[in-house]
C-alpha cells in the first residue's frame, strides 16, 4: 500500500452519490421490479467511468468506484452468497429506534426519518440465512473489478481500492435460521467473505473493510456496558482476521465509524476506549472518523497510543455529518496534527464515512460532497507545503 512517501496522499471511505437515473435502476432491482439488465449494466460502467474521472480530476489519489452498483455497503453481499434468502420487511422502524442517541433525542430522530431520501429508515426487505453460507459472488465481483480497472485506464491516481463488509457486520445485518450457534453462523459468514477479499487484493486493488458496528455497538446498544462492548469488539477483531488469513497485510485497509447518523451524537463511543482493540486487526492502515465536532479533539489519543511501525492512519480530514464545506486551511492543521505524532509519511488524508453508504441516503448533497472532496485536496497540498517545505 502506497505511503504518503513524497507530500500527503489523499482518498476517501468508498460510497459517494449514484447518478439518479442509475439510482432508479438499483431501487428497482432491490424491490424486486423487473428491470433491464443489459441497460443496467451499461449505465454502471458509465457512471464507474464518470465517478473515477471525477475523483481523478479532482486530485484524489487513491480511487474506487464509488460503490456505483450497490444498494449499500452491507447487503451488496447477500446476493453473492448461497443460504440466504430475501423476505418482504415487515417492520417500519428505523435502526436508531432503541440506541441510546433515539432514547435521548425522540422527537429529533421522529423528525429525520420522516424527512425523504435520509438514511436510517427500515429497509425494504431482510436476508434470512435458511442454509449452509458459501461465496458464489465471482461473477459480480469480477464484473466490478473489471469496470473499475477499466476506469483507471488513462487516469491519474497512486492506487485504487475496494471496499468489502466486514463479517461481524453481515452477522448482525442478517438473521440466523440455520446454524446452531452464534459462532458457526459468523465463522461460516467469515470463510465465505475471505473469498471476496482474496480475489480483490489478488487483482491488484486494496482491499478495504468496511466495519462501522466496532464503534458504533456502543450507541446502538444501550444494554451493553463499556467493559460488555470492548469484548463483543475483541470478539468480532478475532473473528475478521479469521476472514484476513491469508491475505498480506499492507494490501488491506480498515475502516470503521459511528454511521451515517447527522444527528447529536452525544453517544459516540470514544477513540480511547477502543483504539487498542482496533490495532489488533491485520491491516495496514486505519481510517476512523477524526473531523466531526465529536471525534476532532481525538487526534491527541495518537500521543499516548503507539502506531506499529509499519502501519499507516487515515484519518477522517472532512466529515459526511454535515453539509459544511471544511476550509482548506483547517484540513491541512488536522493532518499536520495527526503527521506530527506519528510522522508525515503515516498519513494519508481520508473521510470519516462515505457520502452514500447506502444508495438511497442523500444527507450531504452531491455537489457538496465534491466541494468537500476539493477542499480535502487542496488541504493536503498546503499540508505537503508545510511539512515538506513545498507544493
Amino acid at each position: 500500500m502506497k505511503q504518503s512517501t513524497n507530500r500527503i496522499l489523499t482518498t476517501h471511505v468508498g460510497s459517494l452519490p449514484r447518478p439518479p437515473d442509475l439510482l432508479a435502476m438499483i431501487e428497482a432491482r432491490e424491490a424486486g421490479e423487473a428491470f433491464d439488465a443489459a441497460a443496467f449494466d451499461a449505465r454502471l460502467r458509465a457512471a464507474v467511468g464518470e465517478v473515477v474521472r471525477r475523483q481523478a480530476e479532482a486530485g484524489i489519489d487513491v480511487i474506487g468506484d464509488g460503490e456505483m452498483g450497490r444498494i449499500g455497503f452491507i447487503p451488496y453481499v447477500n446476493e453473492r452468497l448461497s443460504g440466504l434468502e430475501p423476505r418482504p420487511n415487515e417492520g417500519s422502524e428505523s435502526h436508531w429506534a432503541h440506541s441510546r442517541e433515539h432514547r435521548a433525542f425522540p422527537e429529533f430522530y421522529r423528525w429525520i426519518t420522516g424527512l425523504p431520501g435520509t438514511a436510517g429508515k427500515a429497509p425494504r426487505r431482510r436476508w434470512v440465512v435458511s442454509g449452509p453460507i458459501t461465496y458464489r459472488g465471482h461473477d459480480a465481483l469480477g464484473r466490478d473489478i473489471a469496470m473499475l480497472k477499466a476506469a483507471l485506464a488513462g487516469m491519474p491516481h497512486q492506487e485504487a481500492f475496494m471496499p468489502a463488509v466486514s463479517p461481524a457486520n453481515l452477522a448482525q445485518w442478517n438473521s440466523n435460521e440455520y446454524y446452531a450457534s452464534e459462532e458457526e453462523y459468523q465463522v461460516a459468514i467469515a470463510d465465505a467473505l475471505n473469498q471476496e477479499y482474496r480475489a480483490i487484493v489478488e487483482s491488484g486493488l486494496v482491499l478495504q473493510i468496511d466495519d462501522p458496528q466496532l464503534a458504533s455497538s456502543w450507541v446502538m446498544h444501550p444494554e451493553l456496558s463499556l467493559e460488555e462492548c470492548r469484548r463483543r469488539a475483541d470478539r468480532s477483531v478475532a473473528l475478521l482476521n479469521h476472514a484476513l488469513s491469508g491475505i498480506p497485510r499492507d494490501r488491506v485497509r480498515y475502516h470503521t465509524c459511528y454511521s451515517i447518523n447527522i444527528g447529536p451524537r452525544v453517544h459516540d463511543l470514544e477513540l480511547k476506549h477502543i483504539v487498542d482493540i482496533m490495532l489488533k486487526i491485520e491491516a495496514g492502515a486505519y481510517s476512523f472518523e477524526a473531523a466531526n465536532p465529536r471525534h476532532e479533539h481525538e487526534w491527541r489519543v495518537w500521543a499516548e497510543v503507539k502506531l506499529p511501525e509499519d502501519r499507516v492512519l487515515i484519518p477522517g480530514v472532512i466529515t459526511h455529518a454535515s453539509n459544511l464545506v471544511e476550509h482548506p486551511e483547517l484540513v491541512a492543521e488536522r493532518i499536520a496534527r495527526f503527521a506530527g505524532l506519528v510522522g508525515r509519511e503515516r498519513v494519508i488524508a481520508g473521510a470519516d464515512c462515505g457520502f452514500a453508504s447506502f444508495a438511497t441516503s442523500c444527507e450531504v448533497h452531491p455537489t457538496i460532497v465534491w466541494a468537500k472532496l476539493a477542499a480535502l485536496v487542496e488541504g493536503a497540498r498546503l499540508a505537503t507545503k508545510a511539512l515538506w517545505g513545498r507544493a
